[in-house]
């Protein structure tokens, strides 16, 4: 029995619409985000990269603490959403609706549905808040975190430092020394390829060593499906060599057939992406995971102070929380030893 195990609600998927998924929302905002004297209700778009994770628990995690601020499902937000597929083009049409029909904001959810407005749209007057971008700062849309907006994006990072995913693997395999890592050739794997290249230099990691494949970025709602499937000769290949594999910082590792596909196929352990990977046993052992809840919730805060101030300029980009989850069985089963202060962070799981 995995003790770490959850529910949660899942909404139907969504008619396709010209490469792109659309359904019109309208919402009441109440309080602090309330309709003005003049009826005004805050127009807002929501655009992510494609169906399913993170960009789902993100954006259900975002309306539901909307509503913990007072919002009743009638009067003050008229939302429409899309979903890219992971297609950046039907950005255009998005874009062109957007501006013709006068919305106060659009939420970009993932790296894709943000390059893709960064290049149509940096620079404009119409704000936009971003969630689960891996490198915000790559593609142009912040200069840090440390930095007020420079222009017409703010919103809150996807990745956990790599350093930390590292020593999270440290405490609990001290012993490896190789890790496998397929990744999918799109624009937030290489970052965080980089990232972690960066990171092994370091003396601390000298005795580390990761070994990369790569498979096609497959574009399209099931294309981490089609990805999962090109990979699996890459576990096969390297499970000889590696003491561990690593799910990928992209669109293939955070969803559930690369997990699956790693388990059946491998001998040895997976450390996921996310907290799912783990709690909804999909097949990773553990994972050093951003919170999607929490990535939500300051979404959700971002809108409300975007709507009391009109300025992006004075909503300060964030980094996202973790958390960590382990898999009981699975860890029993490789062997593996969780350090107590390990075990009392999953039982706490995500801040509400």
């Amino acid at each position: 029995m995995n003790p770490l195990m959850f529910s949660s609600f899942l909404p139907p998927l969504l008619p396709a619409c010209l490469l792109l998924l659309r359904v019109v929302l309208a919402f009441t905002l109440v309080g602090s985000v309330a309709a003005d004297s003049h009826g005004h209700r805050l127009k807002m778009m929501v655009v992510d990269s494609s169906q399913g994770e993170p960009y789902q628990t993100v954006r259900e995690a975002m309306l539901a603490e909307l509503r913990v601020q007072g919002i009743d499902p009638a009067l003050d937000i008229e939302m429409e959403y899309f979903s890219l597929g992971n297609f950046s083009g039907p950005a255009r049409y998005i874009w062109k609706e957007a501006q013709e029909e006068n919305y106060d904001l659009i939420f970009v959810n993932g790296t894709v549905a943000t390059a893709a407005f960064k290049d149509l749209a940096l620079g404009a007057a119409m704000p936009f808040i971003f969630a689960a971008v891996t490198d915000p700062v790559g593609i142009g849309v912040i200069d840090g975190f440390e930095r007020p907006p420079p222009a017409n994006f703010t919103g809150v990072s996807y990745p956990v430092n790599v350093e930390a995913r590292l020593r999270f693997i440290r405490r609990l395999m001290p012993e490896a020394s190789k890790i496998g890592l397929i990744y999918a050739e799109m624009p937030q794997s290489e970052s965080y390829k980089r990232w972690l290249d960066q990171a092994l230099k370091k003396p601390e990691f000298k005795d580390l060593e990761v070994i990369y494949r790569s498979v096609p970025y497959v574009k399209s709602e099931g294309g981490h499906i089609r990805m999962a499937q090109l990979a699996r000769r890459h576990v096969e290949d390297l499970d000889a060599l590696v003491d561990l594999f690593l799910s990928p910082n992209d669109q293939m590792g955070v969803q559930p057939s690369y997990a699956r596909m790693v388990y059946a196929s491998a001998s040895k352990p997976l450390v996921g992406l996310g907290r799912k990977d783990v709690v909804e046993n999909w097949g990773a052992t553990m994972s050093l995971y951003p919170s999607l809840e929490r990535m939500g919730w300051r979404v959700a805060h971002m809108i409300i102070q975007w709507e009391n101030t009109r300025s992006i300029s004075l909503i300060q980009p964030q980094c996202a929380e973790t958390g960590v989850a382990f898999d009981l069985e699975k860890a029993a089963q490789f062997k593996l030893s969780i350090p107590a202060d390990l075990m009392e962070q999953a039982g706490e799981n995500d801040c509400p």
